[in-house]
């Protein structure tokens, strides 16, 4: 800490701050007012990133409860920025003319490493176009320290056809405030909240109704939280949810998540899920055609019994009736008979299994060629189109290693059969008295 004198900032507990002119380092309020032994107030921070000093105490002192051991810190007000409104972040992005150093950044690296300046042909062009902001349809607010929509009706007035909108690593929290921004675009329909640490819902719901393709990676939010957001989600197309801690799928009115009736992608990848049961609860999104599952905890994997329902619950359709691509790379997956289910997926025809145990030579699993010829309908694997003559091969160096294998196994059991015949001892030969 730095003693000195600032001006007048009001903040509180529970705001989201970014330090002044960083604004990928953000952190939460949980502290304002004086610290022993130092002059005036100051703001204690808990850091998202993890990178402070201490756990709210100094000095023996405890004056707010940090995440972690050293994610927290006290900072003067005038450090911190308290963030800027949609319009602003919009403005400064897509009006301001470019800095000599961000000009001086534009090089590629020649073939002797070399720095070689280069020039954006047309740049004037594209520029004049991007600050008519009534013709904007895509914009990108990353990073940008954006903390409120602002005036509600000036967003509508002033980008009406944004159809895409990224507002990555930004300071906005609170749903009610996506719905404020939502609401004011008519034309939005995908929409990244990537890196926000989002409040949990609270009230209202917030208006996304128009939303297809919504982002939440590390963002916190878990599935308790995607339920109740589920009515306002009503033609939702792809929902990522990576990086969020979740281990388990909680439906809230069955055991099978309900609704979701135009899903077709479902991004649940670097999560921390561990029994294949969880995932059987999404089995009867029907229009589920691609789940992405890498990165996660999951040791095996089934399809159901077509005789037995899952949970002994009636359903209507087929389980993953219509899912045709399925990641499962970087999880423990080791047996064969997970990788057999695979074949009873209705639709299944791209799979990503590498860096599994299943995968890995070196903790006995198989190669390339022998998974191709277990998975009959397989047309992409691991990301690699399988061609006609790949498939052929595979299955006929299958077939060969098949036929070696037992032919080895019958001479062993040959070799055995005889040499137990060997040494089984003959019984002697006993004259009898005449």
């Amino acid at each position: 800490m730095q003693d000195s004198l600032e001006p007048r900032h009001e903040f509180w507990v529970g705001q989201r701050v970014h330090v002044l002119g960083d604004p990928r380092r953000i952190g939460t309020v949980k502290y304002v007012g004086p610290v022993e032994g130092y002059s005036d107030t100051w703001v204690g921070v808990d850091w998202d990133n993890g990178e402070g000093k201490h756990d709210g105490s100094v000095n023996g002192v405890r004056y707010f409860h940090a995440k972690s051991e050293r994610s927290g810190s006290f900072v003067r007000a005038h450090n911190l920025n308290q963030g800027i409104s949609l319009l602003e972040a919009l403005e400064s992005r897509y009006k301001s003319d470019s800095t000599k150093d961000e000009e001086d950044e534009m090089y590629v690296l020649s073939t002797s490493n070399q720095r070689v300046s280069v020039q954006l042909l047309g740049k004037d062009k594209i520029q004049d176009k991007l600050r008519r902001f009534e013709e904007l349809t895509s914009v990108s607010l990353s990073y940008m320290g954006v903390s409120s929509p602002g005036i509600p009706s000036q967003i509508n007035n002033t980008v009406p056809n944004i159809k895409e909108l990224d507002l990555t690593g930004n300071m906005l929290s609170e749903w009610k405030d996506i719905g404020i921004i939502c609401e004011q675009l008519p034309a939005l329909r995908t929409i990244n909240l990537s890196n926000i640490l989002m409040s949990p819902y609270k009230t209202d719901l917030p208006i996304l109704k128009i939303i297809q393709v919504l982002v939440l990676n590390n963002t916190g939010v878990d599935w308790q939280q995607v339920e109740l957001l589920r009515p306002s989600l009503t033609t939702i197309e792809e929902l990522h949810i990576m990086g969020n801690n979740i281990s388990r799928i909680l439906p809230t009115s069955s055991s099978m998540v309900q609704g979701f009736d135009y899903l077709r992608l479902l991004n649940l990848e670097d999560n921390c899920i561990d029994e294949w049961n969880e995932i059987m609860k999404l089995s009867q999104l029907r229009c589920l055609e691609k789940l992405y599952l890498n990165k996660n905890c999951l040791n095996s994997l089934f399809y159901p019994d077509n005789k037995e329902q899952h949970e002994s619950e009636v359903t209507c359709y087929k389980p993953f009736q219509n899912l045709c691509r399925l990641l499962l790379g970087n999880n423990n997956i080791g047996d064969l008979a997970s990788v057999d289910s695979l074949n009873l997926f209705p639709n299944l025809v791209d799979i990503r299994l590498s860096e599994n145990p299943i995968t890995d030579s070196r903790k006995g699993g198989v190669p390339r060629f022998v998974l191709i010829a277990r998975l009959a309908k397989v047309q992409i694997l691991n990301g690699s189109e399988v061609t006609p003559r790949e498939r052929k091969d595979s299955e006929i160096r299958t077939a060969k290693d098949k036929c070696s294998l037992q032919n080895f196994s019958d001479q062993v059991v040959a070799s055995c059969t005889n040499a137990t015949a060997a040494y089984i001892p003959r019984r002697p030969f006993k004259l009898s008295a005449s």
